[in-house]
């Protein structure tokens, strides 16, 4: 499915290019420049586009690139659509449609390019019959750090220190906290920084399906990765459950991308249903499978759609069973972040980057 995707994209990006390049010779100064040259107004033509293309692979990366090429082909086919039905067969004097198309595309990508690197803080209340030990327990959950996209070290630091200013229980990390492009060093560090995180029972960790890498080239492995998080006093959970405080049950699951990991009813087979049981579970894809068995699910992985209309697609093609926010089954508490950060790409237009803050309330 993913290489269909990848060939989509690199159709979709090509054809947009031409596009692109005929809508910039429609500018006046380079229509008149077409009167004494065609080859150099054409040049002209190809001249922004390129330079956007050489820009944003070398100060961002080639998805950037991608991704603003896309937009801004999007965004110039309907102000040229539009343009059509205000002006019927007109020919337009001066190109309104594609300055139009260029600012609209620069302030939705800027808008987007705040949601990534601008961490909001998100908060649920659930309620429950079960004893809990305390008045309320909290939680702060985690997700998508894939450090280095748009939170390296000492970002991410900074967001530790709000964390720790929640004054939470327990701290969640639902995975993909590095991600091929992590360095070891960065590694090492952002393990460190999540060890100094201030929670009353301690920091919980599961991983990601890009914990382990697809790639030998970012220096360690996700045994490295582990080694680091049990050395700064993270507890890992992988198929694992831990009772803390004799009150609540922790519950960590493999990613699904595991092919050896436990149902969700086999890792709480044995564990004392009359505690509230938190589990935490990278991908959201296995609400028919977890629903009544645990009280709440964490999970991440979606980044909330990331950009409009991902996750729209992710649902319709049955990725997830979620892409955002909160729903109950079968009396099981569901939670989807944005996440803290985002893969590779630093623009989020359909969601914004979060920490999620999840009370839990004995009623």
């Amino acid at each position: 499915m993913w290489i269909i995707i990848f060939l989509l994209v690199i159709v979709f990006s090509i054809s947009g290019i031409v596009f692109l390049v005929k809508g910039f010779h429609k500018f006046s100064f380079i229509t008149r420049l077409a009167v004494k040259s065609k080859p150099l107004s054409w040049a002209a033509a190809i001249l922004p586009v390129a330079l956007i293309v050489i820009l944003t692979t070398v100060l961002l990366n080639v998805w950037a690139m991608t991704i603003v090429l896309i937009h801004l082909f999007i965004f110039w086919a309907a102000a040229a659509g539009i343009g059509r039905l205000i002006r019927g067969k007109r020919e337009m004097k001066r190109n309104f449609e594609g300055l139009a198309a260029i600012l609209f595309t620069t302030v939705y990508l800027c808008i987007g390019w705040y949601f990534a690197h601008h961490v909001y803080r998100t908060s649920y209340t659930f309620s429950t019959p079960k004893e809990l030990g305390q008045e309320r327990i909290r939680v702060v959950g985690i997700a998508d750090l894939h450090l280095g996209i748009t939170l390296d070290c000492d970002g991410f630091a900074e967001q530790c220190d709000r964390i720790s200013d929640e004054e939470p229980d327990v701290v969640l990390v639902a995975g993909d906290f590095v991600d091929d492009d992590s360095s070891k060093d960065g590694m090492v560090e952002a393990c460190r920084v999540l060890g100094k995180v201030k929670a009353k029972y301690g920091v919980y960790f599961t991983m990601g399906n890009h914990d382990a890498g697809y790639y030998d080239s970012r220096g360690f492995s996700i045994d490295d990765l582990r080694s680091e998080l049990k050395k700064n006093g993270v507890t890992v959970l992988e198929d694992e459950s831990v009772l803390v405080n004799d009150s609540f049950y922790i519950v960590g699951r493999k990613d699904a991308s595991a092919p050896e990991r436990k149902a969700m009813k086999e890792l709480v087979s044995g564990l004392d249903k009359s505690k509230y049981i938190i589990a935490a579970d990278h991908q959201p894809n296995d609400y028919a499978g977890e629903a009544g068995c645990a009280d709440l699910v964490f999970s991440g992985h979606t980044h909330g759609g990331h950009l409009f209309p991902a996750g729209y697609i992710g649902l319709l093609i049955g990725a997830n069973d979620r892409v955002y926010g909160t729903e109950t089954r079968d009396g099981t508490n569901f939670v989807v972040t944005s996440g803290i950060s985002g893969w590779a790409l630093p623009f989020k237009t359909g969601a914004r980057s979060e920490y999620v803050v999840m009370d839990i309330e004995h009623k």
